[in-house]
């Protein structure tokens, strides 16, 4: 069994494709990490010798903030009893989030509570991901893994428009002001551009004005490690030091540490084996995600529009497996998709639970009786209900493929499932060819 003190740090993530990310990053770095999607136990670390760091991919990003609170209130006090230095809040890179869904507000209310730290460091810059956050606005480039545009977040083109929480304001403490009580300083990038003695003592001068939450500007990437060295000397297993952010955590504790030579960041993978063709199951509405649905259509994917309402009823769901199993018994790859696009009638947020888990239940079929035995879902608010409707209790990854969305195998009780080869894509994520590769990877 993993001992507490070999953990360097535990995360929960608000939706599956972000705890990915996070997974990506930490085991780039050198930290031997497993994603479970239920809090683990010291008892269910066990199967799971030298991990350094565990994840919980959980589905907040899709809750009204009292059944988040309800969520998230064990699982801190889980986490916390694993005896990790870092307890982090993790959240898309996007700050996906508002006053009625998704509150990273009040996460940070539940936080603060249960981990009673003098400060919350907030970072959500992750530049490696073309997410960059400039006194105090964050700003994203229109897709990870590409050469989109880079937009202020209330202009872009996909975040200002999604369906459930849209982002109509750039500047973050403006943002969370709506969703907190809690006092929002920020370490801007002058400060964050200081050599560390200096901004050391410019964070030390911030926190006697004693704020609530402290966040971090990032505009490049070497910047990281600064922020890494900050945050890591606040935390400590008898008083694990709780954050909240994108992967920009992961990046920059992860610089920090072999920065100190306490990590070997790794540079090789193992080469995935040969498979079976590749299913997609997608919910996301994002363009990122038509224009991929376009370009694999055009290349030979098997093509299946789904009706979204019709199967978050339960309707559609037999005569849907029936065509997806005929295009993978045929050997061809083939992309299910609810929406090209923006949808016209997009779902009510707890139609992310139904609909994901229709999905879900699709890919146990496919498994079963297409054999199926590589499969992507995309979209962060369905993806974690159809991974846990699939049958899939942890995740590892075995290689990347676009920057925070990592081939990764899967571990379950069910051994149709134990052993998959799962990836998780959130909307903005990857190029044009992006299904291709990870069928060809």
């Amino acid at each position: 069994m993993t001992e507490k003190s070999d953990l360097l740090l535990a995360y929960y993530g608000d939706d599956f494709t972000g705890s990915t990310d996070a997974l990506e990053f930490l085991t780039r770095a050198g930290i031997k990490t497993t994603l479970f999607l239920d809090t683990p136990t010291p008892e269910k670390l066990s199967p799971y010798p030298g991990i350094r760091a565990v994840g919980v991919a959980g589905l907040t990003r899709s809750l009204p903030p009292d059944a988040m609170e309800k969520e998230l209130r064990p699982a801190f006090e889980n986490l916390r009893s694993l005896g990790a230095p870092h307890v982090h809040y993790k959240v898309c890179s996007t700050f996906d989030s508002s006053p009625t869904f998704g509150s990273i507000g009040r996460a940070i209310d539940v936080g603060s509570s249960v981990f009673g730290a003098p400060f919350v460091p907030l970072l959500v810059g992750a530049p490696a991901l073309g997410r960059h956050c400039v006194f105090g606005n964050l700003f994203a480039r229109l897709g990870i893994g590409s050469q989109g545009d880079i937009h202020r977040l209330d202009r872009h083109p996909s975040m200002s428009r999604h369906p459930v929480t849209p982002a109509h304001e750039s500047d973050l403490r403006l943002h969370l002001a709506k969703q907190t009580a809690k006092s929002i300083a920020l370490f801007d990038i002058l400060k964050v551009a200081l050599p560390p003695a200096e901004a050391r003592a410019e964070l030390e001068k911030l926190l006697t004005e004693k704020p609530d939450i402290v966040l971090f500007d990032a505009l490049y990437s070497e910047q990281l490690n600064v922020i890494g060295e900050l945050i890591d000397s606040y935390a400590s297993s008898e008083r694990p030091l709780f954050s909240v952010g994108s992967s920009g955590i992961e990046m920059a504790l992860g610089a920090h540490w072999a920065k100190r030579h306490l990590l070997t960041p790794v540079s090789t993978w193992q080469s995935p084996l040969a498979t079976t063709p590749l299913l997609v199951l997608s919910g996301s509405c994002s363009p990122v995600t038509a224009a991929q649905i376009a370009f694999a259509s055009s290349t030979g994917f098997g093509s299946v529009a789904l009706d979204a309402a019709a199967l978050a009823r339960g309707e559609n769901v037999e005569s849907t497996i029936r065509i997806i199993v005929s295009h993978l018994r045929a050997g061809r790859h083939v992309i299910a998709y609810t929406s090209h696009g923006p949808a016209e009638s997009p779902l009510p947020p707890e139609g992310s639970r139904l609909l994901g888990t229709a999905l879900g239940i699709i890919a146990q079929a496919a498994v079963a009786q297409g054999k199926a035995r590589r499969i992507m879902f995309a979209g962060g608010d369905t993806s974690s209900y159809a991974a846990r409707a699939l049958g899939i209790d942890a995740v590892e990854m075995i290689s990347p493929l676009a920057p925070g969305a990592p081939l990764c195998r899967a571990h379950s009780a069910d051994p149709l499932v134990e052993g998959l080869a799962v990836n998780i894509k959130g909307g903005q994520v990857g190029a044009e060819d992006y299904f291709a590769s990870v069928a060809f990877v």
